[in-house]
């Protein structure tokens, strides 16, 4: 009878165990969608146990990236904001020095630090010859019929106003001033993934988990899903058709830098958006490069620089940074990959 008596315990103990697990509520899976901020789309997608819950954290999201993108614009600004917008102004023919918000500082200087990783390849200080290529892509894409290149005369002059030593910031008293009235500052190779980056880690210091935020394609994984198993982000084939490769993500953020992305066409060619420093012409290297780090605004910055280096360059360049892995896609179609990359990928 002892014995009977504690199997019986024992059964009725485990049988309370399967209804209580049966009846436990489990997180579900909810997504948010914003054309509002970087000029692109934003996904959020994330695990909670109720609707109200993700939509406070998509709401601080997105408020977040509002933010962000009003103090990193450069084409338009804000009422009761300085932004890199008022940095590029020019008053009486000359740039101001301006006081600005510590995240503009900080975005600067990190952009700073890339520009000499990178070797001077992924260059703020371009905005002159950026502005002539987005005005001529511009005309080329509203009137196909008129689509044409800048003139390399007129490149070549906005190339000699690309110092970005004539950035000069003042951590002190969080002021910047260009001291070259003819260069302007252009951050669209760093600055959304700088600020996704900046987003998910104040997430993460909450102790939010569960969650991918999609910005235009910067990809930045905070946590792994709801049953523990990793995020799996498809790396997009420049050609249509199905993803090129899977990741999986816990954690880290993948960027993709692709020729396909923003183009227009002048006599039957396309011309994209991602300028070559010394040719001052769209690079031509790869279809697309794709990089996973743990670091949203470092993948940002490495996908442009790679794009624009030769594929002995950019592997070294890639290796340097311990847990940054790569892919290269040349206009064949061919893959190459760095040593780190198979650590991501299925």
């Amino acid at each position: 009878m002892k014995r009977f008596f504690i199997i019986s315990i024992v059964l009725c103990l485990f049988a309370t165990g399967l209804c209580s697990c049966a009846t436990q509520p489990q997180k579900m899976k909810f997504a948010a969608h914003s054309m509002d901020y970087f000029d692109t789309a934003t996904t959020i997608t994330g695990y909670e146990y109720k609707q109200e819950e993700f939509d406070a954290v998509s709401e601080e999201i997105l408020s977040a990236l509002g933010e962000y993108y009003r103090l990193y614009s450069i084409y338009h600004r804000f009422d009761g904001m300085v932004n890199l917008c008022t940095i590029n102004e020019l008053v009486d023919g000359k740039h101001r020095t301006v006081t600005v918000d510590r995240r503009i500082i900080d975005m600067l200087l990190y952009a700073k630090e890339m520009y000499n990783a990178t070797n001077g390849i992924m260059n703020i200080a371009m905005g002159s010859v950026l502005s002539l290529w987005h005005d001529y892509r511009t005309i080329g894409k509203d009137n196909p019929s008129q689509a044409s290149l800048p003139p390399m005369e007129k490149l070549k002059e906005a190339a000699l106003h690309c110092d970005i030593e004539k950035m000069v910031i003042d951590e002190v008293n969080h002021t910047v001033t260009l001291t070259d009235p003819l260069m302007t500052l252009d951050v669209g190779a760093i600055a959304k993934g700088y600020a996704v980056e900046c987003v998910a880690r104040s997430l993460e210091e909450k102790g939010v988990s569960g969650y991918v935020l999609n910005v235009g394609g910067n990809v930045r994984t905070i946590g792994c899903k709801a049953d523990g198993t990793p995020w799996a982000v498809g790396i997009e084939n420049p050609d249509g058709g199905e993803y090129l490769a899977y990741l999986h993500l816990q954690g880290e953020a993948v960027v993709t830098s692709g020729s396909y992305q923003r183009f227009y066409y002048v006599d039957g060619k396309p011309y994209h958006h991602i300028i070559h420093p010394d040719t001052l012409m769209p690079a031509d290297f790869y279809l697309s490069v794709s990089v996973v780090c743990k670091d949203s605004g470092l993948a940002d910055a490495l996908s442009t620089a790679l794009f624009c280096m030769s594929l002995e360059e950019g592997k070294a360049l890639v290796e340097s940074f311990p847990d940054a892995a790569a892919m290269w896609v040349a206009k064949d179609g061919n893959q190459t990959f760095s040593s780190g990359w198979n650590q991501y990928a299925e």
